[in-house]
């Protein structure tokens, strides 16, 4: 059994439910110190700091985090408390040293997050980078808007600012074009999935998913009602019912229900639900907010798979939701090849298996 401590991102859920998955895999071998900011640590904690996951421990870390001002992502504010962030990194790296020369983990894995591989590397524990922001300098992206290159060019710089010495570099994404020159020693997976969703058997029972960001404004709502079928609508929190509209609260085991026999997914563009979609074949529009840069290079590879369609949350009308809802067959027809077929979680496993020391291989 081997010690591993595993750092993420705090932003949304997908970082979280990366690892989540990796967690669900690796805790009956090995034991587990999560490090996790924000939103993922207010998800994980209430999971694994329980009686029942003994080989866990969730651990509060500081992280990067977006900002909101009238409902729509807040780009000043954003990079400014950022700049804080990174002004405070040397201190958090060194009290983080601190806990490794303690606690002498075998392994750190880190999901974009940069306080505990840059305190991995100054007491030469080795490293795993996983996660799916990599794609931005690994990634060959020629076939993206001219805007959206420069942005990924641009925030390369920040990704690069995440990156230590590592041993592996492992890309999990639902979309896998070239790598640029120079990174071929990168591993390109598929999404990371959960148990539940890699064991489905998904069908369509008649109604949309929807699942929304908390800036969600009462507009989109009101277009959600055109559905020509029930929408539920997860994100919101719990919310009277309206029309064909009904909310509910964020329950796993639910909402992942529901996505397996949905018809169709509506709403944020993130990498994880985008795969898990594709994986089990569910048609997507997509509703990146325009200032959200990543979720908009998502939807450009959503659109060129064919498993759906986009359109900014800003520019979404009646005629977006009409013309993807007739397209659902067409959707499922291009999605058949990729259904069932994209699960990143074996070659992900074996990547950071193979860094564990010998003994404790399984």
């Amino acid at each position: 059994m081997a010690k591993i401590f595993y750092s993420m991102s705090g932003e949304g859920r997908g970082h979280a439910a990366r690892v989540r998955t990796m967690t669900e895999h690796l805790r009956h071998e090995h034991e587990l110190v999560l490090f996790a900011p924000n939103e993922a640590f207010d998800f994980l904690a209430p999971i694994y700091n329980t009686p029942e996951f003994p080989g866990v421990e969730v651990r509060k870390l500081p992280g990067l985090k977006f900002y909101y001002t009238q409902r729509r992502l807040d780009l000043s504010k954003s990079i400014y408390q950022g700049l804080k962030f990174l002004g405070q990194l040397k201190r958090n790296v060194r009290e983080t040293v601190e806990v490794i020369q303690s606690e002498k983990p075998d392994l750190v894995v880190s999901d974009f997050e940069p306080i505990l591989p840059k305190a991995a590397r100054k007491c030469d524990i080795p490293v795993v980078s996983l996660n799916h922001q990599d794609f931005l300098i690994t990634y060959d992206l020629s076939s993206l808007p001219s805007s959206l290159q420069w942005y990924a060019w641009a925030m390369g710089l920040v990704v690069k600012a995440h990156h230590v010495e590592k041993q592996s570099t492992i890309v999990s994404s639902f979309f896998t074009p070239q790598l640029r020159p120079g990174y071929d020693d990168v591993l390109q997976v598929g999404p990371l999935l959960r148990p539940d969703v890699c064991e489905a058997r998904p069908s369509e029972e008649g109604f949309i998913l929807s699942y929304v960001r908390k800036a969600t404004t009462e507009d989109t709502l009101q277009l959600l009602k055109a559905c020509d079928r029930p929408v539920k609508v997860y994100g919101l929190g719990k919310r009277p019912d309206d029309g064909p509209l009904t909310f509910h609260e964020i329950d796993e085991q639910r909402f992942t229900d529901d996505f397996i026999h949905c018809d169709a997914l509506i709403g944020a563009a993130g990498n994880q639900s985008l795969g898990e979609a594709i994986y089990l074949g569910k048609p997507v529009l997509a509703l990146p907010e325009s200032s959200h840069h990543e979720q908009m290079i998502n939807s450009h590879f959503l659109k060129q798979m064919g498993a759906g369609t986009w359109t900014a949350i800003e520019t979404f009308a009646k005629s977006n939701l009409v013309s993807f809802l007739d397209g659902l067959s067409k959707f499922r027809e291009n999605l058949a090849p990729y259904q069932g077929q994209t699960n990143g979680n074996p070659p992900a496993l074996a990547a950071i298996r193979k860094h564990l020391p010998s003994t404790s291989l399984v």
